[in-house]
């Protein structure tokens, strides 16, 4: 199957097929390889939004099952050491291919994001987001390894920048989303499930039906721009022969792969932060309700999603990676500064922090776009018929950091145990005193230790920020054993000297 050009009439026996066999034999035209290209952009959008939506309505969840930030915590932790075995296991697929998985991973997670309201205990729901959450380090995997596969080097960063979106608009959907239907839908937290589970299943059926990938031959080359694709096309056979595929993780866990994938991993905690507690924070420290903190991370998922695009396209121009990394970092870790210093000001407008968490998520969005472009010229530097072992190593290391941060998280921010239950402590008390009623002992126990905890907690979420900044310092050191250089006039030259020697 070459292109996207069907018969009329197919055979059923040839439809069926089409199901499963998704290997094509020739590059594809610039058509067809944008639809592949944004039918896996959509795949990843869709499956970060069933990952992320919990973020998203966290109090009433904790709320509705009764369960501590401790416990939701924790429970994040063992869902992130799950996703990133389940990474690790997304290697494969250089053997079996990305699509299927990608296709029919998206159909298990829509149906059991359906299912997540209707679990009856906090166990029920943790276990089964976990489950979610294995499925998705498996895809999540996938995904960037077709982007690489159909983008040749000269957009790769662009192209990368555009499946980033993923992550981005998936928390920028969430929160709109959110924001929208929430208040209108009586604050059920259900609906948030019911409208992604229902999301993945519409992308579920897109991709069964238009997802394809390149066969192992043409996937195991390197293709420096659209010019070398009859090349690439000719050596095919032979470049599926010759793949050394032998002891893949012993290939792919050398200083210049390993190193850089650390670094983006804790460079991005600030991001993970985001997604799962930008919600608690910006409700327990600044008074806003759900939906109104949801407004301002929409701010911040928006101006994410258009930096990632047009810093993607410049990289692109320039030919150039390093430098955007080094700008965003700058920036990030000024904005970083800036927003740890709004912890201690309680009154601080919904502007004011809509207008620092958008300049931090740009800086992000400079040095992770480009990141992503270096990373996988690197493993192209290594061996390309492994692109996605290097990758199940980025993705392996991203979730552990997740899991470790999150741990680490519970005890710099100890306070945030007892402010996430303060709304319903408080309401108890303000019933009492309006029934004449003094409140019980152990209840004005708990609202001492509220007040303790109000009082505590700015300074518990600066030291949180300050350790996101070292990571974000630390990345620095760890991005530059990556391919690339760090001059437009350098990497121009490199360009030429390739093309003269075709």
């Amino acid at each position: 199957m070459t292109t996207l050009d069907h018969p009329a009439a197919p055979e059923p026996r040839a439809a069926i097929d089409r199901l499963w066999k998704r290997d094509l034999d020739r590059y594809p035209d610039t058509g067809p390889r944008v639809w592949y290209l944004a039918v896996v952009v959509l795949a990843t959008i869709v499956l970060y939004c069933e990952q992320y939506v919990t973020g998203g309505v966290a109090p009433l969840v904790l709320a509705h099952f009764e369960m501590s930030f401790l416990f939701y915590v924790n429970a994040l932790v063992i869902g992130g050491l799950v996703g990133a075995f389940g990474a690790l296991a997304a290697g494969l697929c250089d053997k079996w291919g990305r699509a299927n998985l990608v296709a029919y991973g998206l159909g298990v997670t829509g149906v059991l994001t359906l299912l997540l309201p209707s679990m009856p205990n906090k166990w029920a729901f943790v276990i089964l987001l976990t489950v979610i959450g294995m499925v998705e380090g498996v895809i999540l995997v996938a995904t960037p390894a077709l982007v690489r596969d159909f983008s040749p080097q000269l957009g790769r960063a662009s192209a990368m920048g555009f499946w980033t979106l993923g992550p981005v608009v998936a928390s920028l959907i969430v929160s709109f989303v959110a924001n929208r239907t929430l208040e209108r839908l009586d604050n059920s937290w259900a609906s948030q499930y019911y409208i992604m589970g229902a999301f993945g299943l519409v992308v579920f059926a897109i991709a069964l039906g238009g997802l394809r990938e390149l066969n192992p031959g043409l996937r195991s080359q390197v293709m420096v721009s659209a010019g070398d694709r009859a090349k690439v096309e000719a050596r095919a056979a032979q470049a599926e022969a010759s793949a050394d595929l032998g002891r893949p993780w012993a290939q792919m866990l050398k200083f210049d792969v390993l190193a850089p994938a650390v670094g983006i991993s804790i460079f991005l905690i600030i991001y993970y932060t985001a997604v799962g507690f930008f919600t608690i924070y910006l409700t327990t420290t600044f008074g806003f309700t759900t939906s109104r903190a949801n407004g301002i991370n929409t701010w911040y998922w928006a101006m994410d999603a258009i930096a990632l695009v047009v810093v993607g396209l410049v990289s692109d121009r320039l030919r150039v990676r390093k430098p955007f990394m080094a700008g965003g970092t700058v920036l990030a870790v000024v904005m970083t500064y800036v927003f740890l210093t709004r912890a201690t000001h309680p009154h601080t407008s919904f502007a004011a922090l809509a207008t620092i968490v958008s300049l931090l998520a740009v800086g992000l969005a400079i040095a992770y776009a480009p990141w992503m472009a270096a990373f996988t010229e690197t493993i192209e530097r290594r061996n390309p018929a492994l692109m996605a072992h290097g990758l199940a190593v980025w993705g392996w290391t991203t979730r552990i950091a997740v899991a470790g941060s999150v741990f680490a998280l519970q005890y710099v921010v100890s306070s945030a145990n007892t402010l996430v239950s303060a709304p319903e402590k408080l309401a108890e008390a303000k019933a009492a005193q309006q029934a004449g009623h003094a409140p019980p002992a152990g209840l004005l126990h708990q609202l001492a230790d509220i007040k303790q905890a109000a009082a505590d907690a700015p300074h518990q979420w600066q030291h949180w920020w300050w350790v996101c900044i070292a990571a974000q310092v630390l990345f620095f050191a760890l991005m530059l054993p990556l391919a690339g250089r760090w001059s437009p006039r350098a990497a121009k030259a490199d360009l030429e000297a390739a093309e003269a020697g075709k």
